[in-house]
């Protein structure tokens, strides 16, 4: 998974054949087979191991009901160390995956990104929520706004427009509205 996390990031979805994968993990081509049809069921595993590890890591925060501040931080942290080191990320083979399929085949499979992605920022959301710093009723609002923002600051990354000085406002802007709330 790590090495095609690796050929994912640098190339994408639509550039990737199963060989690049083959080579970059020193796998025979028989042996990758017996696991993966094709470079797609690939990347979808890689990017459901990225979610669960991001799950993972943001329910034992909240578990652990680790302060709030530490809690959003990391994960903003974490967001913009994406963003703004873009070549690493597996957002570009994702849009290339979603938008390169017909579409019934991918909606159920966008739908559960976005829903693994909604439910890791509630739960943070919920525990400032539970730590009385947010109030609860605006935390399903607010977690799609910060969806809409951070995939909105990817997307520029994906065209090479974005800067870190455009992430820097963005998300002065995120903990402007955390503040307010």
């Amino acid at each position: 998974m790590d090495a095609a996390k690796r050929v994912f990031c640098r190339k994408g979805f639509l550039a990737v054949k199963m060989q690049d994968i083959i080579d970059e993990c020193g796998i025979s081509r028989g042996g990758i087979y017996i696991y993966y049809a094709s470079v797609d069921d690939i990347l979808i595993d890689v990017l459901k191991q990225r979610n669960k590890e991001g799950i993972t890591s943001i329910n034992k925060s909240v578990d652990a009901h680790e302060p709030f501040a530490q809690v959003f931080d990391a994960f903003m942290a974490k967001q913009k160390e994406r963003l703004v080191n873009f070549e690493n990320s597996l957002f570009r083979a994702y849009c290339e995956y979603i938008f390169s399929k017909p579409k019934p085949a991918v909606h159920a499979f966008r739908d559960t990104q976005l829903a693994h992605l909604r439910g890791s920022v509630e739960a943070i959301l919920r525990l400032g929520a539970s730590q009385g710093i947010l109030r609860n009723e605006n935390v399903s609002q607010l977690a799609v706004h910060f969806i809409a923002v951070i995939d909105g600051l990817s997307l520029l990354a994906l065209g090479d427009a974005l800067t870190v000085e455009i992430v820097d406002e963005q998300f002065g802007l995120l903990y402007q509205i955390i503040r307010g709330v």
